[in-house]
């Protein structure tokens, strides 16, 4: 087993893998904070804008879909990301690993 580890870690596909993988997991969780901490800046510095009405004679603001917004756009980078993580990465790792098993 350790014989096995082994030709992983020094398989240069594998520190490929994980440079990627690790890239894009950080891309995803910028962009992921990206749109909350815009929303409560948007919040802390332009209440104005968010406390607007849609339109005549209506009693929702701008605000509550905008947070809306921000909840379906953060699940919407979960799904992608756990769609890409169990398609691509896990196909690159088992591959990896049965390389490693040869």
């Amino acid at each position: 087993m350790q014989d096995v580890l082994d030709r992983i870690t020094k398989n240069p596909k594998f520190h490929e893998f994980v440079a990627m993988r690790n890239r894009y997991s950080m891309i995803m969780a910028i962009i992921s904070a990206a749109a909350y901490y815009g929303f409560i800046l948007l919040v802390a510095y332009n209440k104005e804008f968010l406390a607007q009405k849609l339109g005549a004679g209506m009693t929702t603001s701008v605000g509550v879909p905008l947070g809306v917004g921000v909840i379906v756009f953060t699940i919407i980078l979960t799904w992608v990301y756990v769609r890409r993580a169990n398609g691509e990465f896990d196909e690159t790792n088992a591959r990896i690993i049965a390389e490693a098993q040869k």
